[in-house]
């Protein structure tokens, strides 16, 4: 088993005290099961002293943590698979994702991942954070969203990007088809997201949830039918967009996970949960130059689109 070690500078001014939800803001590829068994192991350190886990940091200095990695021979292997290059460098690469396309290996998922793709495409060379399963992977889409994501080439990448993302620094803009149209033009959602207690694949409106903060606009209507809007999304919460659509009444076409009800639309073709990442805008993380993507949405849904408008 190989080792990682992550080490965070805590600054004068901080808004959190506690050493294991600092690393967890700073660090988002590490899963709380990881960071507890540091904990558990003895290894974790402030200015060099063991610390536990309900440690609270009153002053500047450094937090550490070794991890226990995976073994090199557990990372999955590079596919030759379709893959839209929007950008590329020696630090980052970003991607227009295709709808059905799962980010990264999981259970039960196959060799036909992004990072699959992405291993072959960039022969390997892709961030080591996030090993086995996520090398690169900064932020996520899910499977049958489309659009930008920006993956990490090199390590320092990585951590100039997750800590971007962490503090609200990368500007991220969704267009989604929602089933109905809203009374009002655009909102404001700031509902809390939390896993569902019951079905567990399900994230649900929750008082006790994370601090989620949504914009949306509508763009466009088709009659009572439906209507694009746009949704720009300041935190990252899973399922964000549709858990806050569903929220307001008006679910993702497509989403029957939230609430989509496929037989109001018989006469069209519904094969996919319509939501797009159309617009990226971040730091470049090691020139600091601002970069700006945008992407256009797919074909499937740039016909649905038209075929509300008939």
């Amino acid at each position: 088993m190989n080792e990682r070690v992550i080490e965070f500078q805590v600054p004068a001014e901080i808004d959190e005290n506690r050493a294991d939800k600092l690393f967890a803001s700073a660090f988002k590829d590490i899963s709380r099961a990881r960071l507890q068994k540091a904990f558990d192991l003895g290894r974790v350190t402030f200015n060099g002293e063991v610390i536990d886990k309900r440690f609270k940091i009153r002053n500047i200095g450094c937090l550490k943590a070794i991890l226990e990695e995976a073994s090199v021979k557990e990372i999955p292997k590079g596919n030759n698979l379709p893959l839209q290059v929007v950008y590329e460098d020696d630090s980052i690469i970003v991607i227009n994702k295709s709808s059905g396309m799962i980010t990264h290996p999981g259970n039960g998922t196959g060799d036909d991942t992004l990072v699959h793709a992405l291993l072959y495409h960039c022969d390997g060379a892709l961030s080591s954070v996030g090993l086995p399963n996520r090398p690169g992977i900064v932020h996520r889409l899910d499977k049958e969203t489309s659009g930008l994501i920006v993956v990490a080439k090199t390590d320092l990448a990585h951590h100039a990007l997750a800590r971007a993302f962490s503090e609200r620094n990368v500007k991220k803009r969704y267009l989604a088809l929602l089933s109905g149209v809203p009374k009002l033009h655009s909102g404001v959602c700031f509902d809390r997201i939390g896993r569902h207690p019951v079905y567990r694949t399900k994230m649900s409106v929750q008082s006790k949830g994370r601090e989620a903060h949504t914009e949306w606009e509508i763009l466009e209507k088709f009659s009572d039918k439906a209507s694009l809007v746009q949704c720009k999304i300041h935190t990252g919460r899973t399922h964000q967009i549709r858990v806050h659509m569903q929220n307001l009444g008006f679910p993702l076409i497509g989403d029957s996970l939230y609430g989509f009800k496929k037989n109001r639309y018989k006469k069209f073709i519904i094969e996919r949960i319509f939501l797009h990442s159309s617009y990226l805008e971040f730091e470049h993380p090691t020139t600091s130059k601002s970069m700006e993507f945008s992407s256009e949405i797919p074909k499937e849904f740039d016909e649905l689109i038209n075929n509300f408008r008939c």
